[in-house]
């Protein structure tokens, strides 16, 4: 790897006094007891993503804020090998894994097609929490794909089917004007059809390989915990590692 050379000019100093000019981690946190930790980390999980909802939720009220204790960073890995991710929302948890919708044919959709590989991150900010989760992305059966679309707002359906995720805009104004018309006519096939399905519409479950639990502390002591999947056969279980700061 390159070395990176001085900056030409000291242009940065302002947003490095900035960046630490903002609080982080200030707590004060509720002290987690790691040793009561639930044997699966689905269930650990949905006891933070309860706090997290009921925490966030007090917080957000107070300060007039949208809150979404549900979103969560989805990286996957391009076909060239770089890292890629984004922000999506978190549609369920069972024991086939964590859940998130995507079309297809969109960018996330295809690299995951070529590599299942991924991984998700959640952060609670007002818990001062994090949870890593590793593993490989499987497209749920086709009935429970369809089920997930039909559930979505009419609206959302409509873009889902209309845009062209991702795609690059030759000429704003004529591409723009595409959208609109494939909006209209997709409006028009709704009306027609209230229950049509999407056929690139896919629900994902994140088998996990590894899951960490991340508690962080004002002293920087942070109190971490990590599932390590071991299976035999058909069977499942987990093993769980305290790991440092």
């Amino acid at each position: 790897m390159a070395e990176l050379k001085p900056a030409q000019q000291d242009d940065t100093r302002d947003v490095r006094a900035l960046l630490r000019g903002l609080p982080s981690l200030k707590g004060p946190y509720e002290p987690v007891d790691w040793e009561s930790f639930p044997d699966t980390p689905n269930d650990a999980f949905v006891e933070w993503l309860r706090d997290a909802i009921r925490v966030g939720a007090a917080g957000s009220q107070a300060a007039a804020l949208p809150y979404e204790p549900h979103a969560m960073t989805l990286s996957t890995v391009t076909a060239d090998g770089r890292p890629d991710a984004r922000v999506l929302i978190l549609k369920n948890v069972d024991d086939r894994g964590w859940h998130f919708a995507a079309k297809a044919e969109s960018p996330k959709g295809r690299q995951l097609q070529e590599n299942a590989a991924c991984s998700l991150t959640f952060y609670w900010s007002a818990l001062g929490r994090q949870v890593r989760i590793q593993g490989h992305a499987h497209p749920l059966p086709a009935e429970e794909c369809a089920a997930d679309f039909l559930s979505r707002p009419v609206a959302s359906r409509i873009s889902a089917l209309a845009s062209r995720q991702s795609e690059v805009m030759a000429d704003y104004k004529q591409s723009a004007a595409q959208l609109a018309h494939q909006t209209k006519e997709v409006q028009a096939l709704f009306n027609k059809d209230p229950n049509y399905i999407s056929p690139g519409w896919l629900v994902y479950a994140v088998y996990p390989t590894e899951v960490e639990f991340w508690q962080g502390a004002t002293d920087r002591q942070h109190g971490r915990l990590r599932y390590v999947r071991d299976e035999d056969g058909s069977r499942a279980s987990w093993k769980k590692e305290r790991l440092w700061p």
